[in-house]
């Protein structure tokens, strides 16, 4: 895994709040409170993953990165916006979604479809760390999000070595793993993303699933180039066991990206 970063490595000096892009400030206030919120899923796992000594400790680490993830982000988001409180809006947070980090039995049906899927939050994670550098001129933001990026795709390899060795074991099926990629991706029942979009930008007014997600969802989907998309694909695929550097990646990539785009300008219009 990676990591091998700190806090005080960013070069919060070059910080210059005229390229601040405040559609990106929106999207990082909502990131810093979901990466921070990793112990509950690192609960989550080490439940669903009893007797591992081996993933429990990999797991652990993982939840360290990505609670760095989320205080350089929030130290970030501070910089550009000194009216963001992140300790008050993570309280809010937290008060309004609280997974279920208790129980006992994977919700992927097995330990192979709960890493697979961990693969995928990893993918979608490590693509948008990549589009927002790519889409920032802010020099601290786009050190923070290289770096992320990176984790996330470590990340991604960690829970893919360990999904193998549970394959092995449980023998699930290709048609099985592609069909809980494909879930995953287009998974839309828990309210996290939308509620620390919420809670961090504080919109008026109770607590509005479809408006978050199509607020949030009209300024992140702008920012995804076809490099973004095309690795995300290709690191899809692997994670299934398809093949990921043929026709088969070409065209996922190009309806991926095309889909991505429809999506962005129906958020806009919403």
């Amino acid at each position: 895994m990676s990591g091998e970063w700190t806090l005080d490595a960013i070069e919060w000096h070059r910080f210059d709040r005229t390229k601040v892009d405040p559609d990106i400030l929106a999207i990082v206030r909502a990131a810093s409170m979901v990466e921070y919120n990793a112990c509950d899923y690192v609960r989550y796992l080490k439940n669903v993953f009893p007797g591992d000594a081996e993933f429990a400790a990999a797991a652990e680490r993982w939840g360290e990165e990505e609670r760095q993830h989320g205080l350089a982000l929030a130290r970030w988001a501070s910089l550009a916006d000194p009216s963001f409180d992140f300790a008050t809006s993570f309280a809010a947070f937290v008060e309004g979604f609280r997974p279920d980090v208790n129980v006992t039995q994977s919700i992927r049906g097995s330990r192979t479809g709960e890493l697979l899927s961990r693969c995928m939050v990893e993918i979608g994670t490590s693509s948008l760390y990549s589009a927002i550098r790519d889409g920032t001129e802010e020099p601290v933001l786009k050190q923070i999000c290289a770096w992320i990026a990176r984790d996330e795709f470590a990340h991604y390899g960690m829970f893919r070595r360990h999904m193998h060795r549970y394959l092995d074991r449980e023998g699930v099926s290709l048609w099985t793993r592609v069909w809980t990629l494909i879930a995953r991706a287009f998974e839309a029942k828990d309210d996290e993303l939308a509620y620390a979009f919420h809670a961090g930008n504080r919109l008026p007014g109770p607590y509005d699933r479809e408006r978050a997600i199509c607020a949030y969802g009209a300024k992140a989907l702008r920012l995804y180039q076809p490099s973004h998309v095309e690795r995300g694909v290709t690191m899809a695929l692997k994670a299934a066991g398809l093949e990921h550097d043929g026709w088969c990646q070409q065209w996922a990539s190009r309806i991926t990206y095309r889909a991505v785009r429809f999506r962005a300008r129906r958020f806009a219009r919403a």
